[in-house]
């Protein structure tokens, strides 16, 4: 069928269901409360919901089938796993010389045909039915059908007969590396492997080859841990797959190379930025798995305490200065930057952001992103915002002298600048910034506060349990037993909801260093990090520690957590 692009309330109106009167007040509705067209319609009860379906078919161009009525053979079934058919709410119902046809409920959703593209290696098309009669042919036909499973997987290509490729070569045979990166034993692998992390809440997928194994490794919420490896010789032909998929060079296997992946897994937007570098062993590959769906730009919810919150919120709100993020790489600066400019974002606010790469889209927000091999640096987009006349600048990070002057500069004539440091805590960024070159009475005119950050793995509520905590953990944070007294402390006993490891999410701990006056004039001074330190925690700061001992009072997080990612500071 060919694409019909009129628009849909056109479509249905032509077909007799609705009259130009529902129309508009479908449009009056969709201007007040947004949402989609059909829907409000189907609300409105003007049209019935298999009305609405096909009138969306016919816009995409696609048929309409009614799954009960079909007999689907198992040879067709066969060609989607029961993982990607769940995964996707999507039923195969015949295929081709080199096709498969799959039947969605969503037939605007034309980035799950593109997804299953990649997945199953082959050219799919689509068809719609609705979405009660998916969810009933899934149940009929892969209930009790075994899912892949690594060993599965794994003997299968084993039978394939998969050719061992000798570690790296300056040459690689790229014939043989295109053939086993499209094989089928080669594809459910990572397709397995994909789904599983994602499933898992992982963000970074690590497939690291070594001598004599290949491992594949998750970190969730900030750990890494080892899956079943599959065998080393595997290793060539799977990182060709993901290159393959990244639209990287197969054939080039010497560089690092970086690259992307965008994929639309159950209706939820993910992105995977890929990083290959070249190993002893082979190529070693990083997914950074960025699920747009699972992200959280909510100031009140990254776990600032109240009157933390209350001073973010106020330096937010002024008119000029700079705010430093600090903390080390994945500690979350990026997502509570972001919660910031969420928290600005009204439309009488323009926000203009220099990023390192962009990594989520904020609408109403104008992104730029990084390019220093064309020269587009930070120090050169910041010089080109202060001519866009924005009210609030964000910087990915403050690199080098240059980008530092001129975000000095940018605070000077009236911007909120917004920007990171890689320092281990809130009063170590000002000597940081003395290091760059930065005038002390430049920085003590424009900064504002310091928030240094870390996360700590929150305690899984399905499995949490109160316990006594020896004096041997106590020692770890230097305290006594007689200093706890009537304080609360937990743990996570394991359970499935946590995958038995106790702790389930992230949240953060903050350090909150504001610029006083007695501070402003200190810097002039030229002063260390620890008398900046002193004079900011009679000035009220909570130090990193200090903030991870409430965490674990609150029984959110546990002892083993805060030491692991805060120091004891004098």
């Amino acid at each position: 069928m060919v694409r019909d692009a009129r628009p849909v309330g056109q479509l249905l109106k032509e077909m007799g269901l609705v009259t130009e009167y529902e129309i508009q007040q479908a449009l009056e509705i969709q201007r007040h409360q947004g949402g989609l067209l059909g829907q409000i319609f189907v609300e409105m009860g003007a049209v019935q919901e298999n009305d609405l379906l096909f009138a969306l078919a016919l816009q995409a161009g696609m048929e309409v089938v009614n799954l009960d009525e079909i007999k689907i053979p198992e040879e067709v079934i066969a060609r989607v796993d029961a993982n990607i058919a769940e995964t996707y709410r999507v039923v195969p119902v015949a295929q081709g010389d080199g096709y498969v046809t799959v039947a969605l409920s969503d037939p605007m959703n034309i980035s799950i045909l593109d997804d299953l593209r990649f997945m199953l290696d082959c050219e799919v098309k689509g068809v719609v039915a609705s979405k009660e009669s998916i969810d009933r042919a899934i149940e009929k036909h892969y209930a009790g059908r075994a899912r892949d499973s690594m060993e599965s997987v794994l003997k299968e290509a084993q039978s394939e007969g998969l050719e061992l490729i000798e570690g790296p070569s300056e040459v690689p045979d790229l014939e043989k590396l295109e053939k086993e990166a499209h094989s089928k034993p080669v594809v459910r692998l990572l397709n397995l492997v994909l789904l599983n992390a994602i499933k898992d809440r992982a963000s970074d997928i690590h497939l690291e080859p070594f001598e004599k194994e290949f491992k594949v490794r998750y970190r969730v919420d900030g750990v890494l841990y080892e899956m079943m490896p599959p065998p080393a010789h595997l290793a060539p032909a799977v990182t060709s797959r993901v290159k393959v998929m990244a639209n990287l060079n197969i054939a080039e296997t010497r560089v690092p190379q970086d690259g992307k992946i965008n994929l639309n897994i159950a209706g939820r937007p993910v992105d995977l930025r890929v990083s290959s570098l070249p190993t002893t062993f082979g190529e070693s590959v990083v997914l950074r798995v960025l699920d747009r769906s699972n992200v959280n730009l909510n100031l009140e919810q990254l776990g600032i305490r109240p009157v933390d919150l209350e001073i973010i919120k106020k330096l937010l709100t002024l008119p000029h200065g700079i705010i430093i993020v600090t903390g080390p790489t994945g500690s979350g600066k990026t997502t509570t930057l972001y919660s910031a400019l969420n928290y600005l974002n009204k439309p009488e606010i323009k926000i203009i952001t220099a990023e390192d790469p962009v990594e989520y889209g904020l609408d109403g927000i104008l992104q730029t992103q990084v390019n220093e091999e064309i020269g587009v640096t930070f120090a050169s987009l910041l010089r080109s915002f202060l001519r866009q006349n924005p009210d609030k600048i964000l910087v990915g990070e403050i690199r080098d002298l240059e980008t530092g002057e001129i975000a000095i500069q940018a605070s000077l004539t009236g911007h909120v600048v917004l920007t990171t440091l890689h320092t281990n805590d809130a009063p170590s960024a000002i000597t940081r910034m003395v290091d760059l070159g930065l005038e002390p009475f430049l920085i003590a005119a424009t900064l504002e506060a310091v928030v240094a950050q870390r996360l700590v793995r929150v305690i899984c509520l399905k499995c949490k349990v109160q316990y006594a905590p020896s004096e041997e953990e106590l020692y770890q944070l230097n305290l006594r037993p007689e200093e706890v007294k009537g304080k609360t402390f937990c743990y996570g006993k394991g359970c499935e909801y946590c995958n038995g490891t106790g702790y389930r999410g992230r949240t953060g701990i903050f350090e909150i260093m504001v610029l006083t006056e007695e501070l402003r004039n200190l810097l002039i001074q030229q002063p260390s990090t620890d008398h900046i330190r002193q004079v900011a925690k009679r000035g009220g700061m909570r130090l990193l520690r200090e903030a991870g001992l409430l965490a674990i009072y609150d029984g959110i997080t546990t002892i083993e957590e805060v030491v692991r990612e805060t120091i004891l500071v004098a």
